[in-house]
């Protein structure tokens, strides 16, 4: 049985979600006393939910300063991106070594939900699956350690392309994912490997400054990403693996 998810859980994946989809911006300002509001949570419980986040790079926290979410560098960008390539290319060679038929079956189930939201329009939701894909690929290398730091390297990346980037085409991301899963499928490492740098570097080149997005609310964003965490149901809260004990 999965293990209850504390309210600093509910908070941690509430706002890395919020700001994975993009909806809350580099730069936006999370003062504690809002968001311990809106989770029913002491500042103590609020700093203890933007360290985790500051461990993975999504929040800056300074002493004395109110919280904002990061807005890395351009040297900063590029060296994410660099692991980046280096980690997925090593989860392509160990997901080759353990393929199981059931892997392509997850995956194209993942592309058609990608596929679905881009036919409903739905850019937050899409922006998200982009990542996942990623993430659940990681998954399947066996590999805990990887798969973690994988994860906040792709969410690094989706901060990045908030800060810099060029709108998001789920049309090209779709098609590639499609292309990785059939040289996966095929057991041809090397293809998959190309197919990957490809991608990654396409995701990449999108990084152009783009400073007119307007300026989010932070209740209206806690509001909605607090309230659909908590419908999933407090047990089913999907944690980080390997991630830092919460404080209760």
């Amino acid at each position: 049985m999965s293990k209850p998810a504390t309210r600093v859980d509910v908070a941690v994946v509430a706002l890395r979600q919020a700001i994975i989809e993009q909806a809350l911006l580099p730069g936006t300002k999370l003062p504690e006393d809002e968001i311990g509001a809106h989770f029913g949570m002491s500042r103590t419980l609020v700093r203890a939910a933007l360290a985790r986040l500051q461990a993975e790079g999504l929040v800056d926290a300074r002493p004395k300063r109110t919280a904002a979410v990061a807005q890395p560098s351009l040297e900063e960008a590029r060296q994410v991106f660099e692991v980046r390539r280096a980690l997925e290319r090593e989860a392509v060679r160990l997901v080759v070594r353990r393929w199981k038929p059931e892997y392509g079956a997850e995956l194209e189930g993942h592309v058609r939900e990608e596929d679905a939201a881009k036919a409903r329009g739905d850019e937050r939701v899409s922006i998200r699956l982009a990542g996942e894909f990623h993430t659940r690929l990681a998954a399947m290398s066996g590999n805990a350690l990887l798969e973690r730091y994988l994860s906040e390297v792709v969410s690094r990346c989706s901060l990045i392309l908030a800060l810099y980037g060029r709108p998001h085409s789920s049309d090209c991301a779709i098609h590639e994912h499609s292309e990785i899963i059939a040289a996966l499928r095929g057991g041809d490492a090397d293809a998959a490997i190309r197919l990957m740098d490809h991608h990654v570097g396409s995701v990449e080149r999108r990084a152009l400054f783009d400073d007119d997005a307007p300026e989010p609310d932070l209740g209206a964003v806690l509001s909605r990403y607090a309230g659909e965490i908590l419908n999933r149901g407090r047990d089913t809260v999907p944690l980080r693996p390997a991630t830092r004990k919460a404080a209760k």
